[in-house]
């Protein structure tokens, strides 16, 4: 049973539905949480961590199936958010058993879940699990990566806060410091270089420092230094939570945008942004690229002209908000927060009419 703090949460966030699995012959105990079906099914990653509890896993679903549907519906796609969460067993004899029982699990939704890989799960689980379903992206079969259009959408979404806070149409000489230099990380300050923007980066794996101090001449900063750096535009990329009490009084940026999810350690985090005169660009709303072409690849056309068009129009979503941010006297993530609930809850729809609208999204069909 939910407990009460829990079921409450659930409701604030507009749920949904939540489905247990116990399967003690694969030691199999994980949750899938439905956010919504109204635009279409839903879509979310696998999390395959250690948890300490179930609570903190179902809390966990909860968030994060949320944002998904918010994302979706800010990104123009007809999908609603999910997310499975599996509690990681101290000793796992047979992983492909283990998420064959998962696709399973998946299968059990009858394609109102579609899965993808997250934390903890790589590509080989993924084709485990799609041994027993359809519902499920990210696996080898097509050896995409979304990690570079997480990074274009996170690019056109600097390049929208620029426009909007300096009306500047090019990065050209600007100074961006990106912490976290993971894939999505890389190829967006690869791009950001290709653009004449001087970088400074930071990284827990010194050898992705040195080779992107070497390949792209970027300054190597360490991470406790990141946050004071004097620079134009400040990228999370890498963990959450990060913009809290400790780091906004240290930042010297003009703009916060980057590919991190869940960058707010609590709401009121964005007010204090505001109160630096700190621009920031709502996570879900500018690393909805991956998002884009996992659905791309769940309709089986990896269209990456179409991929990329639509990501594009990132740059325009993003200066609407921030002129309606402006003009209504609103943080930027309250109003994409109620951008996001207009396109959910403006028509009734459910999860048939949903699934209707993802296939007459004939240009993702196109070969």
């Amino acid at each position: 049973m939910l407990n009460d703090e829990l079921l409450t949460y659930a409701k604030h966030l507009g749920f949904g539905e939540l489905y247990f699995k116990i399967d003690q012959a694969h030691s199999l105990y994980g949750v899938i949480a439905i956010h919504s079906t109204r635009l279409g099914p839903a879509l979310g990653g696998c999390r395959f961590l250690e948890y300490s509890s179930i609570d903190r896993a179902i809390h966990d679903a909860l968030r994060l199936a949320q944002g998904m549907s918010y994302k979706a519906a800010m990104a123009n796609l007809p999908l609603g958010g999910g997310k499975t969460v599996l509690m990681r067993p101290k000793q796992l004899a047979d992983r492909d058993t283990y998420f064959r029982a998962v696709g399973r699990f998946v299968n059990d939704l009858k394609g109102r879940y579609i899965i993808a890989m997250d934390s903890g799960v790589v590509s080989g689980d993924m084709d485990s699990i799609a041994l027993e379903t359809p519902h499920v992206v990210t696996t080898s079969k097509y050896q995409g990566n979304p990690a570079p259009y997480t990074a274009l959408g996170v690019l056109r979404g600097i390049e929208a806060a620029v426009k909007f806070k300096f009306n500047r149409d090019s990065l050209q000489g600007l100074h961006i410091a990106i912490q976290g230099l993971g894939q999505v990380g890389y190829h967006l300050a690869s791009r950001l270089h290709a653009r004449g923007v001087v970088l400074s980066v930071c990284d827990h794996d010194e050898k992705r420092m040195a080779q992107c101090a070497k390949e792209l001449n970027a300054n190597r900063v360490s991470p406790e230094e990141i946050y004071g750096i004097q620079c134009d535009v400040f990228s999370p990329c890498a963990l959450g939570a990060i913009l809290n009490d400790a780091s906004i009084p240290r930042l010297k940026a003009a703009i916060v945008a980057g590919a991190a999810n869940n960058q707010l350690a609590q709401p009121q985090h964005a007010k204090q942004l505001q109160d630096k005169d700190i621009l920031y660009a709502p996570d879900y709303v500018i690393n909805a690229g991956g998002l884009i072409y996992a659905y791309a690849e769940y309709r089986h056309h990896i269209n990456k002209t179409f991929v990329e068009k639509h990501i594009q129009t990132i740059y325009d979503t993003l200066l609407e908000l921030f002129k309606r941010a402006s003009d209504e006297n609103k943080l930027p993530h309250v109003v994409a927060d109620d951008m996001a609930e207009a396109r959910l809850y403006s028509q009734p729809l459910d999860f048939q009419q949903g699934a209707a609208n993802a296939r007459k999204m004939e240009c993702i069909d196109a070969p």
